[in-house]
């Protein structure tokens, strides 16, 4: 309980400072002049002063506040090392309960830094602000954490904590920890398809002298080179980018002998395959309606860059125009099909036939440059059925089907086979769900009598209408049709003509995405989707390992047709695999090398100069060979520094909180009237005399 005085005037603050002063020199000329009864006079002066500021009686009732103490658990995927884990857990209940002893304090605990999929490295200050967030600085007595001291949010000083109190640490691991790790010095984020690119890497060795180390090199979980390199040496090696998308290469260093953990023994470097220019080379022969239906989807894409020729004169057609008066580029087929045919990512024969353009010698070279990765797409008409159909060629190894000499004239609908339901090219085409396909008829149809690849389109009686086959390295794409056009033009509502072709062309040049068989990770937020491409009807169970080498087996389940899912939380970041046995899926989560996983040794050094700009310590858990000691936790009320050799201390506050007020008013009711009525009552009785 407080006791106390409290002035309210009953008139402005001016009229009683007047008053006051006037009441002082009347009482000093008084007392100078020596006048009878001067000290009553004033006296009952000095109570009409009083009257007007209206004294008060306070009483204040007060109730202590308990100073509060956080504690902040590392739980990161580092404090998994060792015996960490079992170091915090036991350390964390004798400080806790050690705390709890103390009188008038309050003990917060918070976990944090645990792998989540989305925060790099360990915040543990961030998790201390949040803890204290609501209560007062000056109810703070102090902080504690237990930790392996590798924390990525360590303030500046110890002003940037918010709070004057101690903060101490108590360190888990041992000293002299050993550990190798794999340091990236250079990280390309993009490479030209095709081209190489130069990475950069050192082996660091911890509490251990370097000396050689043998380095496994991977891209996409194949191998690419194994040499011996010397310890703290900053080594280059050059990279091929194969494909777009994104080229994940793996470097991996061999274990050092008692290493705390493997996991920074593997760094990784994600590099973003962009293709420089798809270079495309289409032969138009016999002209017909829809001779611009390939170039007008090839020229609207500007990764394209497309080499058109339309055979408008053939060699046997004479006329007795000089040819120095034609208006025609003689066909370069040379330089095409012989000089520079490997340039080409796809070559497309758009209604062509045999005219005496192209020797013999040149379709040899063709069907070279397809088993060796090329791609080849024919888009075929009557001219196929026909005695110079093109697989009346050295391409009838490579062609899909051969013809049967006939064409099929009447209406259809294009429809997808029980294979193009799961093809990449054509599963889920707009309008393939309905029955008959909504999209416009057809009116042409080249027959065949012996087909070798997947038929992932048909017509009328399900014949044949679209054939894809894979020949060597490369792809060939056999369209017995000429009528796609159709769709182009929008005739009965058009269809998905764009999307096809794009799809097709794309899977000629071996996007990955449009692979038959695949199996992919896809990381959206903290999900982690496992899907798995397949032109089978079942698939095998599919192990996936993170970044930590944690591994669960996964089954799949249908969720289209050819494609198979399941999910698993991406609760870690850095790299992750998957495989079903036949196939390898690698996805990187978060940044390439995780902070939580570039330096994993327990310190001491890192939170020493901001525990010693506090007051407080940190200090390892275990000492040499002996087991888990907690210091001994003391209240300090006033001190500089908050520690000792075998203790550490809270800062104790003197906080408070009003629980009641009384106030009893001296100059008012009849207690005033009375003082009032006294004053001046002595001074008449001291006049009378």
């Amino acid at each position: 309980m407080n006791l106390g005085v409290a002035f309210a005037p009953l008139v402005p603050q001016y009229v009683v400072w007047t008053a006051f002063g006037v009441a002082v020199l009347l009482s000093i000329l008084l007392l100078i002049a020596r006048s009878r009864g001067a000290v009553i006079r004033t006296i009952a002066m000095a109570m009409l002063v009083l009257a007007l500021a209206n004294p008060s009686m306070t009483r204040e009732d007060r109730d202590p506040i308990p100073s509060v103490a956080a504690v902040i658990i590392d739980k990161s995927p580092s404090q998994e090392f060792g015996d960490r884990a079992a170091q915090t857990e036991q350390a964390r209940e004798t400080l806790i309960d050690r705390l709890k002893r103390v009188p008038g304090l309050e003990v917060r605990v918070a976990e944090a830094g645990a792998a989540d999929g989305e925060t790099d490295g360990t915040r543990l200050f961030n998790a201390l602000s949040s803890t204290l967030a609501d209560v007062p600085p000056d109810r703070i007595a102090g902080a504690v954490m237990i930790t392996d001291g590798r924390i990525h949010d360590i303030p500046a000083d110890a002003t940037a904590l918010g709070f004057a109190a101690p903060l101490h640490a108590l360190i888990t691991g041992r000293a002299n920890e050993i550990d190798r790790r794999v340091v990236l010095t250079q990280t390309p984020r993009f490479g030209i398809v095709g081209q190489m690119q130069t990475i950069g890497f050192k082996i660091e060795d911890q509490g251990a002298p370097s000396g050689p180390v043998q380095v496994t090199v991977r891209r996409d979980g194949e191998l690419l080179e194994q040499r011996t390199v010397n310890g703290g040496a900053e080594i280059r090696m050059q990279v091929q980018i194969p494909h777009a998308g994104a080229n994940i290469v793996e470097v991996e260093a061999a274990p050092l002998a008692n290493e705390l953990t493997l996991v920074n023994n593997r760094a990784v470097i994600s590099i973003d395959g962009v293709r420089d220019k798809l270079r495309v080379l289409l032969v138009s022969g016999e002209p017909h309606a829809g001779e611009r239906t390939w170039r007008n989807l090839l020229k609207s894409d500007a990764s394209v860059d497309l080499v058109h020729f339309t055979i408008l004169r053939p060699p046997e057609k004479q006329d007795g125009t000089p040819i120095n008066e034609l208006s025609l580029i003689a066909f370069p087929t040379r330089e095409l099909f012989q000089q520079k045919i490997s340039e080409f990512q796809l070559i497309i024969f758009d209604r062509y036939a045999r005219q005496g353009v192209l020797p013999m010698i040149y379709f040899d070279n063709i069907a070279r440059y397809v088993r060796n990765g090329g791609a080849v797409m024919i888009a075929a008409g009557p001219d196929y059925a026909s005695q110079t159909s093109i697989w009346r060629t050295p391409l009838d190894v490579i062609l899909p089907a051969e013809p049967s000499g006939d064409v099929t004239e009447q209406s259809f609908h294009a429809r997808l086979s029980d294979a193009g339901k799961r093809h990449p090219v054509t599963r889920a085409l707009e309008g393939s769900d309905a029955e008959p396909p909504a999209w416009s008829h057809w009116f042409r149809l080249v027959n065949t009598k012996r087909t070798t690849g997947t038929t992932v389109m048909q017509g009328p009686d399900n014949k044949p209408l679209l054939v894809l086959a894979r020949e060597g390295e490369g792809r060939v794409a056999l369209m017995l049709s000429d009528h796609i056009w159709l769709w182009a033009r929008g005739y009965e509502g058009g269809g998905p003509h764009l999307d096809l072709l794009r799809r097709l062309s794309h899977w000629l040049m071996k996007q990955p995405d449009l692979d038959e068989e695949a199996l992919r990770l896809i990381v959206r937020g903290r999900d982690m989707t496992v899907q798995r491409q397949t032109m089978a009807d079942a698939v095998a169970d599919v192990t996936v390992t993170s970044p930590s080498g944690k591994s669960q087996t996964l089954k799949l389940s249908s969720a289209e047709p050819g494609l198979w899912r399941s999910q698993v939380p991406a609760n870690e970041l850095g790299l992750w695999r998957a495989t079903d046995g036949k196939l390898t899926a690698l996805v990187n989560v978060g940044p390439a090398n995780p902070r939580e996983f570039q330096e994993v040794t327990s310190t001491t050094r890192t939170l020493a100069a901001l525990a010693d700009g506090t007051g407080g310590s940190v200090r390892r858990l275990i000492e040499g060979a002996g087991g888990v000691e907690v210091p001994r936790v003391v209240p300090v009320r006033t001190a500089s520094t908050y520690r000792g050799d075998d203790w550490i201390g809270m800062k104790m506050r003197d906080v408070s909180v009003v629980r009641g007020i009384g106030v009893l008013p001296i100059f008012t009711g009849l207690i005033g009237l009375l003082l009032l009525v006294g004053s001046l009552a002595l001074t008449w009785a001291r006049e009378g005399r």
